[in-house]
């Protein structure tokens, strides 16, 4: 069965097998199909690697065997990207000759018949493993660089992790249950993507940045256990490891304390890990507040695959004469150090450029004491005794050929400086471990911070997350002290969900939207419907949501997420395959009564 030309058939090939499925039936005739991904002409033998979703498998065309000159004609003319069906019988490959990269390199099949389905034209890069192609190129030709391999297995990744939660959660009698798409604009959060209503002009939907508001009012209607692998939107400025749209798994339970829920989803992550990659977490999983956290690591959201905690010098800056160190103090602030191991003989150089990486974080610069095989010397030796830089090295656990790095200044400056300055650190000096998961709880959120733009406190999480019952009497005049019922799950320096337990009584509702500026009008008219509901016997109730995105970027090992969605945005939100976002047309606008102002320059 010979065709050139892909119109002359008009009958739907239909394979035998995927390729994937071949490494059994050496011997037995086959039908595969798929895309041609190399060519190779050798004179009397041609070889094509044919590719489908699951695998690559080489073709033998060979003249010498006996096959027909038009179906050699045939193969001379196949080029990358064109699709065929071929039949052929599978046989093992000559040892010397065996391809140990792909699983199917020890089989290959002599092919019998032959149909070219459809032609390609040069594709604008090659479709092949690790290339180097500029992203816009790749975005613009998606459903091309989907069909790179790397592609491939990411996105069957995706789909397996995404099974496995399911059923996980199946197995532990959770509903899933969906949630709208098209709901209102809420406050209290990132901006909300809008869309025009046609049959109330003037009025507008939200797409929703999360379902919490119907998960919470699923828990009122008594489901008790709730999931949901939901779309979720946020119009804000983008990163690597962020979209205006992404995938979240959401869970809510009822009657389930804080212990319990953690629980669970530790397990869960067990059993997805376990399945999808063959890795054994060890649970329980290690929690640290929110305060250990900020002290130990300058981040709510510490990559624990290295350990190099901060260390608060407070005693050894008192003991020295330093005038920074005291002004610090005096001013409410901190002196932290950073021991870096097996450093102690950097030059003047590295230590410069350490300085002016933390100077772009706020600090004035950093004091350095290096244990050196002839002793331990400091950039601040006129300020302090050799007893004091001593007693300092115990302090900060210390051994000789380490360096000491230590700042002072305002409290979340140095955190927050010194904290990135562990993370280059330890990318720089390789103590990562690349092929180690490492889950984090991250508890006792502050319940607010405080908006210097808006000159007021915001909900830290969500206004809906519980308090801490021991912080109650705090929320009217202290709200800065009050903590959350609230948890982070961080994996590898990633924050990859977040949860809480839930506000369940109309009263200590209400006493949370007064704390974050609410009059009782603007309550009433965002959320009059969850007050109301709140009324009718409301059970205790908490959840968490993950995104699904984020996890499968790590889990493949990828740097960015958009190599983990089928069609992703660009880092301006948009879709260059698409062409969008991009105008309306003037009818769709009169039809949703919208007129747009022009800006005249």
């Amino acid at each position: 069965m010979i065709s050139s030309s892909p119109v002359e058939r008009t009958d739907f090939p239909q394979r035998t097998h995927f390729i994937e499925d071949l490494l059994e039936t050496v011997g037995q005739t086959v039908k595969v199909a798929g895309w041609v991904s190399r060519r190779r002409d050798l004179g009397s033998v041609i070889f094509i690697d044919l590719r489908d979703r699951t695998g690559t498998l080489q073709l033998v065309f060979n003249r010498d065997l006996g096959t027909p000159e038009e179906m050699m004609q045939l193969a001379d003319t196949l080029r990358n990207e064109f699709v065929i069906a071929v039949t052929g019988c599978l046989v093992e490959r000559d040892k010397q000759t065996i391809n140990p990269k792909i699983a199917t390199g020890h089989i290959e099949l002599v092919v019998k018949e032959v149909q070219l389905v459809n032609r390609a034209k040069n594709p604008p890069f090659y479709i092949q493993e690790g290339i180097e192609v500029d992203e816009q190129v790749r975005l613009k030709y998606r459903y091309l660089d989907l069909r790179r391999p790397e592609m491939q297995r990411t996105l069957r990744l995706r789909h397996q992790v995404f099974s496995a939660f399911r059923e996980f959660l199946n197995q532990h009698d959770f509903l899933e249950i969906e949630t709208p798409m098209l709901t209102r604009s809420t406050p209290e959060g990132a901006r909300d993507y809008i869309v025009p209503s046609r049959l109330q002009h003037g009025e507008f939907y939200a797409l929703p940045q999360s379902p919490q508001i119907f998960k919470q009012l699923l828990m009122v209607a008594g489901y008790e256990r709730y999931y949901q692998i939901a779309r979720c939107f946020r119009d804000e400025d983008l990163r690597a490891d962020r979209q205006p749209e992404f995938t979240q798994l959401d869970i809510e339970t009822s009657f389930l304390p804080t212990d319990d829920l953690l629980k669970m989803m530790e397990e869960m992550f067990a059993y997805v890990f376990a399945k999808v990659l063959g890795v054994n977490l060890t649970l329980p999983m290690k929690r640290l507040t929110y305060a250990d956290a900020m002290r130990l690591y300058g981040s709510d959201k510490p990559d624990l695959r290295f350990s190099m905690a901060m260390v608060d010098v407070e005693t050894f800056a008192r003991e020295s004469s330093l005038e920074p160190f005291h002004k610090a103090l005096e001013n409410g602030g901190i002196v932290t150090a950073l021991v870096v191991p097996g450093c102690a003989a950097y030059s003047r150089k590295q230590l410069d450029e350490l300085t002016q990486f933390v100077k772009d974080y706020g600090l004035s610069g950093l004091a350095t004491v290096a244990w050196q095989s002839e002793g331990i010397k400091s950039s601040i030796q006129k300020f302090v005794t050799p007893e004091q830089l001593t007693r300092l090295m115990d302090t900060v656990q210390a051994k000789q050929g380490d360096l000491v790095l230590i700042a002072a200044g305002k409290e979340k400056t140095v955190r927050q400086a010194m904290g990135a300055l562990r993370l280059k650190l330890g990318r720089d000096l390789s103590l990562i471990d690349e092929g180690a998961y490492c889950f984090l709880w991250v508890v006792d959120f502050p319940l607010f911070s405080y908006d210097e733009e808006l000159g007021r406190y915001v909900a830290e999480h969500h206004p809906f997350t519980m308090p801490k019952r021991e912080d109650l009497h705090l929320l009217e005049n202290h709200p800065e002290h009050v903590r959350a019922q609230a948890y982070d799950l961080v994996l590898n320096g990633y924050e990859l969900s977040s949860g809480s337990m839930r506000i369940y009584q109309r009263d200590l509702q209400e006493r949370m939207f007064r704390a974050l500026g609410f009059s009782e009008d603007e309550a009433r008219k965002q959320f009059g419907f969850l007050l109301d509901a709140f009324e009718y016997g409301t059970p205790p109730h908490g959840g968490i949501a993950f995104g699904l995105d984020r996890l499968v970027m790590l889990m493949a090992g990828g740097k960015s997420l958009r190599d983990c969605i089928a069609f992703p945005k660009t880092a301006s939100a948009t879709d260059l395959m698409m062409d969008a976002p991009s105008p309306a047309t003037p009818e769709q606008l009169a039809t949703l009564g919208i007129s747009l102002r022009t800006t005249v320059k």
